[in-house]
C-alpha cells in the first residue's frame, strides 16, 4: 500500500465536514477533499434548545456511502465534535430524553449551586477544569434534579462522537480528551470522579473507563462489504485542532479560532494553582499524556450571529468594510455571558456599549470592528494571564482553524500580543483527526513527527507587530471591561 485513504468527520458547533484524506507513504504528501458537508444548528423542542442528531448521522452515512458507490477503500474513520454535551441510551441502545445543547438555559444558577455546595477551589482541584455555566457537570444536575421518570432506562450517558462511534460500529466508548471537557474527570486519577457524579445525580455506571485516543472503537460496514475500522481519535474538536497546529517550540501559544477561541499552550502538567484557578485557565487532556493548558473566549460566535441577524453573506466585503472603520472606537467583552445566547446579538453588542458610555455601532462594518477589536485585545490579555501563569514570555502565536482565514483579525491579533502571529492550517481539527488516525495505523511515529508532516504540507502566513497606539491606549478601558462578574466563568 502506497496511498492510505482516511476519513475524518469533522462537526462543528455551527458546521459539519466529512474529509477524505490521501496520505501518500512514500512521498509523505497530505491531500484533502472535501466529501459533504452540512450545517449544524440547534433545533427547538419542548422549549429546549436541542442538536439533530438524527440529520447528522445522516449527513455521515450518506457521505461514507458516496464514497463506497465510488469503490474507494477507505481505511479507517475518525470522528471529532465540540465538548460536553451527551446522549443517554438505555440498555437496548436507544436514545432517553432530548440531545439537549450546551446552549439551552437549563443550567442557569447551577454553576452558582455547585460553588455553595462543593465549593470552587475542591471542584477545580478535583478537575482542573475551567467554570462554564455549561459543564457538563452542570448539565447533568440540571437534568437530574427533576427525577423524570425516564431516568431509570438510563443505561449509558455518551458524550457527541461517542455517540456517533455507537451509532456507526454498535460499540461503546468514553474518549478521554472530550471526557476531559465534562468537568467530571478527576485530573489526578484520569477516572469519571464519583463524588462530582454523586452530586449530580446521575449514575457513575452510566459511565465507562476512557479511553485515550487512538483506539479502535470497532467497524462500519459499508454497502459493498467492507468492514472499516472506526477510530476513536482525540474526539474533541480542539484536542485534534491543537494535534494539527505546527507549534516551533515549547514557547509557542496556539489558538484554536472558529466559533468559539480557544487560547493555550501544551504542558505535560497541569496548571491547577490558585492564580490558574483565578483565571479562569483549564487543563483538557490532549493526545499522548499532553494538557491542553487554556481559556476559552466566545470567538467568531459574535460574528456569526451578527450576519445571520443581517442577512451579511459577502464576509470579504464586511472585512474590508471594517478595516476601513477607526481603532478600538467600540469595545465590549466578548466573554461577557451575556453574548452567549442572546435574542438578538446586534442589540446585545450595541446595549454593551451604551451601558459602558461608549459611541454605539450602528452599521455592519462597525459592528464587525467592534467584535474584531475586542477580540484582539481579549487575546492579549489571555496571553498575558497564561505567561504570568507559566513565568515566561511566549516567542509566537499560532492561530489554526477556520477563523485564521481571517487576515485582517490575525494583524490585530499580531498588533495587540506584540509577537509574531502564524496563521495555518485552515483545517486544523480534519487534520488532527486525521494525524490520530495515521499515528493509530503506525505510518506516523507521533505528535511531533506529525507536525513536521503538517509543515511540509501546509505553508503558514506570518503576521508581524506592526505596532498600535490605540491598542495600548484602550487596553485599561478594556480591562475594566472583563474584569466583571458577568464574564463567562466563576
Amino acid at each position: 500500500m502506497t496511498v492510505r485513504h482516511l476519513v475524518a468527520v469533522d462537526l462543528g458547533a455551527s458546521s459539519g465536514r466529512v474529509i477524505l484524506a490521501r496520505h501518500d507513504l512514500h512521498s509523505q504528501s497530505i491531500t484533502l477533499e472535501e466529501v459533504g458537508r452540512c450545517v449544524n444548528q440547534l433545533v427547538s423542542i419542548d422549549n429546549h434548545q436541542c442538536w439533530d442528531l438524527d440529520a447528522l448521522e445522516a449527513f455521515i452515512v450518506v457521505a461514507l456511502e458516496k464514497l463506497d458507490r465510488q469503490g474507494i477503500r477507505v481505511d479507517s474513520i475518525g470522528i471529532d465534535t465540540w465538548g460536553v454535551d451527551y446522549v443517554l441510551l438505555d440498555k437496548q441502545g436507544e436514545r432517553v430524553g432530548l440531545p439537549i445543547a450546551y446552549r439551552d438555559d437549563r443550567t442557569h444558577g447551577v454553576m452558582a449551586e455547585a460553588a455553595r455546595e462543593l465549593g470552587h477551589e475542591n471542584i477545580y482541584q478535583r478537575t482542573g477544569i475551567q467554570f462554564l455555566p455549561f459543564n457538563t457537570l452542570y448539565q447533568l444536575r440540571a437534568l437530574c434534579r427533576d427525577n423524570q421518570p425516564e431516568l431509570s432506562r438510563v443505561a449509558h450517558a455518551l458524550l457527541i462522537p461517542d455517540y456517533l462511534h455507537f451509532r456507526l460500529t454498535g460499540k461503546l466508548n468514553w474518549e478521554y480528551t472530550n471526557a476531559t471537557t465534562t468537568q467530571l474527570l478527576n485530573i489526578c486519577s484520569g477516572e469519571w470522579d464519583r463524588d462530582l457524579l454523586n452530586w449530580t445525580g446521575a449514575n457513575p455506571a452510566w459511565f465507562g473507563q476512557p479511553s485515550q485516543p487512538g483506539r479502535e472503537v470497532g467497524h462500519w460496514h459499508s454497502p459493498s462489504g467492507q468492514a472499516i475500522p472506526v477510530i476513536a481519535v482525540a474526539t474533541h474538536d480542539t484536542a485534534s485542532a491543537v494535534l494539527a497546529a505546527p507549534l516551533a517550540d515549547a514557547q509557542a501559544a496556539y489558538l484554536s479560532s472558529g466559533t468559539w477561541s480557544l487560547m493555550g499552550f501544551e504542558s505535560r502538567e497541569p496548571f491547577t494553582s490558585r492564580a490558574a484557578q483565578a483565571a479562569n485557565i483549564t487543563n483538557e487532556g490532549g493526545a499522548e499524556g499532553r494538557y491542553r493548558v487554556l481559556k476559552n473566549i466566545m470567538g467568531l460566535w459574535l460574528l456569526q450571529r451578527v450576519c445571520d441577524e443581517l442577512g451579511i453573506d459577502d464576509l470579504c466585503q464586511l472585512i474590508a468594510d471594517a478595516e476601513r472603520q477607526p481603532v478600538c472606537q467600540w469595545l465590549i467583552n466578548p466573554n461577557d455571558d451575556r453574548f452567549l445566547n442572546p435574542g438578538s446579538m446586534v442589540r446585545e453588542i450595541q446595549d454593551a456599549c451604551a451601558e459602558q458610555a461608549m459611541l454605539v455601532p450602528a452599521t455592519p462594518a462597525e459592528l464587525a470592528r467592534c467584535i474584531f477589536d475586542s477580540l484582539a485585545l481579549y487575546y492579549r490579555e489571555v496571553l498575558q494571564q497564561l505567561e504570568r501563569l507559566r513565568g515566561r514570555a511566549f516567542s509566537q502565536l499560532h492561530i489554526v482553524g477556520g477563523g485564521c482565514q481571517n487576515q485582517f483579525l490575525n494583524q490585530l491579533c499580531a498588533n495587540a500580543c506584540g509577537i509574531p502571529v502564524y496563521a495555518g492550517p485552515v483545517e486544523a481539527s480534519t487534520l488532527g483527526n486525521i494525524g490520530c488516525q495515521l499515528i493509530a495505523a503506525g505510518d506516523v511515529a507521533d505528535v511531533s513527527a506529525f507536525r513536521q508532516l503538517i509543515n511540509r504540507n501546509f505553508p503558514l502566513i506570518r503576521f508581524d507587530f506592526q505596532g498600535s497606539e490605540a491598542f495600548r491606549r484602550s487596553q485599561a478601558r478594556f480591562q475594566a471591561l472583563t474584569h466583571s462578574d458577568k464574564e463567562l466563568c466563576i
